[in-house]
C-alpha cells in the first residue's frame, strides 16, 4: 500500500489515534506485536499553536515506530495550517486530519466530525494544508453527521481531489458516537468507486483476526485500523498477522503472560508520566484485560483500585496464583 509515495506494507494493520491511549509507550508495544502503522493521540491544533506543554508532548515520536502519523483537529483553516507546520518540523511520515471525532467537546464546536455539517470548509481545509506541508496528509472520518445524511461518497471524492493522500473511514455516524454496529458497506462502496485511487483505510469493530480477514476481502480495504480492541490487548496485532498468513487462531495469552505484558506498560507509562497518574492511566487497559476469568471481581476490583505500584503486584501475585492452570477458550 502506497501513500503519498511511501510504502506502508501490503495489508497494513494500523494503529488508530485514542486520546490518552496511544501515547509513545503503548504506541512501542503495538510496534512490538505487529502494528505496521502508527497514529499519535489526537493533538488541537489551537493548543499546539499556543505551545501548551502537554499538547506539544504528544509530538513525541521515536525512528523505531515508524511509520508514524501525527493527527491533528481543529475549525479554523489558519490555525490547523499552522499547526500542521509545526508537525512537520517533527518530521513524522504522515500529518493526519481528524474529521472523525464524534465527542461533543470536539465535534460540538465544529472540529473532527463537526467537519461532517460543512463540507465547503473542510475541503478547503484540507486543500490549504496540503499545499502549506511537503509531507503527505491524510484525513480520518466518518460515513456522515447521522444516518439521514450519509455522505462519505462525495466525501471520499472531494478530499482526494484536493490532495489528501489516504483516508481513513470509520463505518458509523457521529451521531452514532461507539454504539450499534459499524456499517462496512458504504466504506466498500467507497473502495469500489471507480473515481477513487487513493487508499481507503477501514475502521470500525475489528475485534478480531476473522473482522480483520472479512474487512480485506469482503470489504475490499487496502488497510485496517484498529482502536479499542487494542486496549488491554496491544498483542492483537500479531494474532491478526498470524491469521491472515495462515489461517490459524493463535492461543491466547495465558494470565501470567498478560501479566508480564501489562506489567512492563505500566512501568513505561510511570516512566512517561510518573507513579500516581501512570497508575490511572493504566487502569483503562487493565479493566479490558483478564476477560472470561470466573469468580474475578474481587481481584478485579483491588486491582483497579491498587494505589502503588507495590500494591498492584501484590494483586498481580494474587491473580497468577489464583489463575495458574486457567486457560482462555
Amino acid at each position: 500500500m502506497i501513500v503519498g509515495g511511501k510504502d506502508v506494507g501490503e495489508r497494513p494493520l494500523i494503529l488508530a489515534p485514542m486520546e490518552e491511549v496511544t501515547n509513545p509507550p503503548f504506541r512501542e508495544f503495538c510496534k512490538r506485536y505487529g502494528a505496521d502503522w502508527m497514529y499519535t493521540e489526537f493533538v488541537s491544533a489551537d493548543a499546539l499553536v499556543r505551545s501548551i506543554d502537554k499538547t506539544v508532548r504528544k509530538l513525541t515520536i521515536k525512528d523505531e515506530e515508524r511509520p508514524v502519523t501525527i493527527q491533528i483537529y481543529g475549525r479554523f483553516i489558519d490555525s490547523m495550517v499552522e499547526a500542521a507546520k509545526i508537525v512537520e518540523e517533527v518530521q513524522p511520515d504522515f500529518i493526519d486530519l481528524n474529521f472523525g471525532c464524534p465527542v461533543k467537546r470536539v465535534a460540538g464546536k465544529g472540529a473532527g466530525a463537526g467537519m461532517l455539517r460543512d463540507i465547503p470548509l473542510m475541503v478547503e481545509m484540507a486543500r490549504q494544508i496540503v499545499q502549506a506541508v511537503k509531507i503527505p496528509v491524510t484525513a480520518k472520518t466518518r460515513l456522515g453527521w447521522d444516518c439521514e445524511h450519509i455522505i462519505i461518497d462525495e466525501v471520499a471524492e472531494r478530499l482526494q481531489d484536493v490532495g489528501i493522500a489516504a483516508l481513513a473511514i470509520h463505518g458509523r455516524t457521529r451521531s452514532q458516537m461507539y454504539t450499534g454496529e459499524a456499517d462496512w458497506e458504504p466504506i466498500a462502496r467507497v473502495k469500489q468507486n471507480p473515481r477513487i485511487h487513493i487508499p481507503i483505510i477501514g475502521n470500525g469493530d475489528i475485534t478480531s483476526p476473522e473482522k480483520a480477514k472479512e474487512a480485506f476481502e469482503r470489504y475490499g480495504v487496502d488497510g485496517v485500523m484498529i482502536g479499542r480492541a487494542t486496549i488491554g490487548k496491544p498483542w492483537i496485532f500479531k494474532q491478526i498477522k498470524h491469521y491472515l498468513a495462515t489461517g490459524e487462531l493463535l492461543p491466547e495469552l495465558s494470565v501470567s503472560e498478560q501479566i508480564e505484558v501489562i506489567k512492563e506498560q505500566i512501568l513505561q507509562a510511570i516512566d512517561w508520566i510518573d507513579e500516581v497518574r501512570g497508575l490511572l492511566h493504566m487502569r483503562r487497559h487493565m479493566a479490558c484485560m483478564f476477560k472470561g476469568l470466573p469468580h474475578f471481581r474481587d481481584l478485579r476490583i483491588r486491582m483497579l483500585q491498587a494505589p502503588t505500584v507495590e500494591a498492584l503486584w501484590t494483586v498481580f501475585d494474587e491473580i497468577r496464583e489464583r489463575y495458574k492452570d486457567y486457560r482462555f477458550k
